[in-house]
C-alpha cells in the first residue's frame, strides 16, 4: 500500500468519525480539526486501527503529533 493510499483511506475514517468531508495530510493535527478532542481521538484510533487491521501500542498513540507520523506507523505495520 502506497502513502497516498493510506491517506485515501485516512480521508474517509477521519471523515466518518467527525461527520464531515475531511482531507488530511503530514502536517494535520487536532488543532485542525474543530470536533478532534481527547474523546474524538479514542474514536479516531480506534477506526484507524478496525480500518488498517493494527492495533498501536499506548507509546505509538502518545508520540503521533501529526497524521503523518501516524501514517509512517501504518506504513511500518501493514
Amino acid at each position: 500500500m502506497t502513502r497516498e493510499e493510506v491517506f485515501e483511506k485516512l480521508n474517509e475514517v477521519f471523515s466518518d468519525v467527525f461527520d464531515e468531508e475531511i482531507t488530511v495530510n503530514d502536517a494535520t493535527t487536532a488543532d485542525d480539526i474543530e470536533d478532534w478532542d481527547s474523546l474524538e481521538h479514542i474514536n479516531l484510533i480506534v477506526a484507524v486501527e478496525n480500518e488498517f487491521g493494527i492495533k498501536f501500542n499506548i507509546g505509538e498513540v502518545n508520540k503521533m503529533k501529526n497524521v503523518g507520523e501516524m501514517v509512517d506507523i501504518i506504513l511500518s505495520r501493514i
